[in-house]
């Protein structure tokens, strides 16, 4: 069989299984409507979470930024390191309570290479059921004895630190600290206790809290700072740029010590372009704004709140979901396409998200809420979505 024979089959299987995924063309980034094959949308599926996308001064700041270059033309350790760089890793280092932080061109590349740097084939790593792909990648691709334990399930991971630590090597636990498809949080304190009991060092993905949960000290520093730890606590975070912040690119935070070591072991950081100064530019003054404005996080809190409280007087099945990340389980693949789809006609734009994204059976819409969406947004959507879910009988109203 050709190549293209075999791929041919494998996007029919595809297909036949309602997981054939299509990429959407939108003629500007939503900011929340959006403009799609012609037609006006109002978005609830994007993860710019404070509405920095579009903000006036990003986009400005990423305007003066490309006048330093359109791109960095070698790789950071070559000469593709400028001031605007460092400015937004101090401002990173800053914001999220850590000594320093290390930017790198996007989440993917930051945790893969963090992970591939810090364990190798005596080590273990520990993962979370529900842990993004990047981790999932990286723990593959690090070589450690892999293991993992149910989703949230402090009983499961204190077993399998029990395995880890009777085999040797150092051990890493990796968590998202808000579970990019679920939107739940990880019960951070509880799993730094026993990292602390066994002596693992805990890795936490920050990619949907960086920028709108924290402490009242680092009130953006993300779920483990709102959670009460620190640095010696969690001593590696992640976190994009390309949520909260509206941009692009990511980083990763710790002690001095964590950095240089990737600076000198991250195959990711290393062999790779730097970050275009724009991006850099624009990141430097998303930061800026949420620490300026935080009318945005309240804002975005008031529209969770608001989403939550008129959901259930309609009686939709919520899950337990305190973020931005509001997900509606269907379970059946093509419920959850044509539900999507006939929200779409209607004027909404709700992504209805798959395995394998998501287990099998847990097909569901994934409802993003941003602090650019008004109350009566919100209230058109649920109702629209409430008439859909009767019309379909997918759920019991």
């Amino acid at each position: 069989m050709t190549l293209d024979q075999t791929l041919r089959q494998r996007l029919d299987e595809r297909r036949r299984r309602n997981l054939y995924r299509e990429v959407k063309t939108l003629d500007s980034v939503p900011g929340p409507e959006a403009r799609v094959n012609g037609r006006e949308l109002l978005t609830f599926s994007s993860n710019d979470y404070l509405g920095l996308a579009t903000h006036p001064e990003v986009i400005r700041a990423q305007q003066a930024g490309a006048e330093l270059g359109a791109g960095t033309t070698a790789s950071h350790l070559v000469n593709g390191h400028l001031q605007v760089h460092q400015q937004l890793q101090y401002s990173l280092a800053e914001v999220t309570g850590r000594e320093a932080a290390l930017v790198f061109s996007s989440g993917y590349m930051a945790n893969v290479g963090t992970l591939c740097a810090l364990l190798g084939r005596a080590d273990n790593i520990i993962s979370d059921k529900l842990n993004h792909a990047s981790l999932i990648d990286g723990a593959r691709l690090s070589g450690a004895n892999s293991l993992r334990f149910p989703h949230n399930d402090l009983i499961g991971l204190d077993r399998q630190l029990r395995r880890a630590a009777s085999r040797g090597g150092n051990i890493l636990v990796a968590v998202d600290g808000v579970y990019s498809m679920d939107g739940d949080l990880a019960p951070m304190a509880e799993i730094a206790d026993l990292c602390r009991e066994y002596g693992a060092w805990l890795m936490v993905d920050e990619a949907h809290g960086f920028g709108v949960m924290g402490s009242e000290k680092f009130p953006f520093a993300g779920s483990c700072t709102a959670a009460g730890l620190d640095q010696s606590q969690a001593p590696v975070i992640m976190g994009t740029l390309g949520k909260a912040a509206g941009n692009a690119g990511a980083f990763v935070a710790g002690s001095r010590e964590l950095i240089d070591y990737l600076v000198q072991f991250a195959r990711t950081y290393i062999y790779t372009t730097g970050m275009p100064p724009a991006v850099a530019a624009g990141c430097v003054a998303a930061v800026d704004l949420m620490r300026r404005q935080p009318e945005l996080t309240r804002r975005l809190e008031s529209n969770i709140a608001h989403f939550r409280h008129c959901a259930r007087q309609l009686n939709l099945p919520l899950a337990d979901s305190p973020s931005a990340i509001q997900p509606l389980l269907l379970g059946c693949e093509e419920t959850a396409i044509s539900i999507s789809e006939q929200l779409e006609k209607r004027g909404f734009l709700v992504s209805a998200i798959r395995p394998p994204t998501v287990p099998a059976g847990t097909a569901r819409l994934r409802i993003t809420l941003s602090a650019s969406h008004n109350h009566h947004q919100i209230d058109a959507l649920l109702n629209a979505l409430a008439e859909v879910l009767r019309e379909n009988k997918a759920v019991h109203l």
